[in-house]
């Protein structure tokens, strides 16, 4: 069983930097995969980024490429998304999630997920 909370949600003008962070319970975080999924109203939750359980394989979604990075630190039960050059279209609720399965853009590949955060960008 993993618990997550995350943390570090708010407002931001365009341009600007948000970081992040999901802290996990568990002894057993370092062997799942971690994700960020957003959801903005209106829409579905969409795949944002993921990191394989020990940090070296990682993925993102094409729009987020070059501004968003995932990072994890296993001794500490920690992911977080360091998001730069925030746009408008960014605002939505941040989700972390923890997957057995391998780090996957696939939504239901994962097995535990965080309440969200709110990240919300003016223009």
């Amino acid at each position: 069983q993993v618990q997550l909370v995350e943390s570090g949600g708010g407002l931001v003008q365009a341009g600007g930097s948000l970081r992040l962070s999901c802290a996990a319970s568990g002894r057993t975080f370092s062997s799942y995969a971690m994700g960020w999924f957003r959801q903005a109203p209106g829409k579905e939750r969409e795949f944002v980024a993921a990191i394989s359980w020990g940090g070296r394989t990682t993925y993102y979604k094409d729009s987020v490429k070059g501004r968003f990075t995932i990072s994890r630190d296993n001794a500490k039960n920690t992911v977080d998304l360091r998001m730069n050059s925030l746009k408008p279209e960014d605002t939505a609720v941040y989700y972390c999630a923890a997957g057995s399965a391998g780090p996957t853009i696939t939504e239901y590949e994962y097995d535990y997920w965080g309440q969200g955060t709110q990240v919300t960008v003016s223009s």
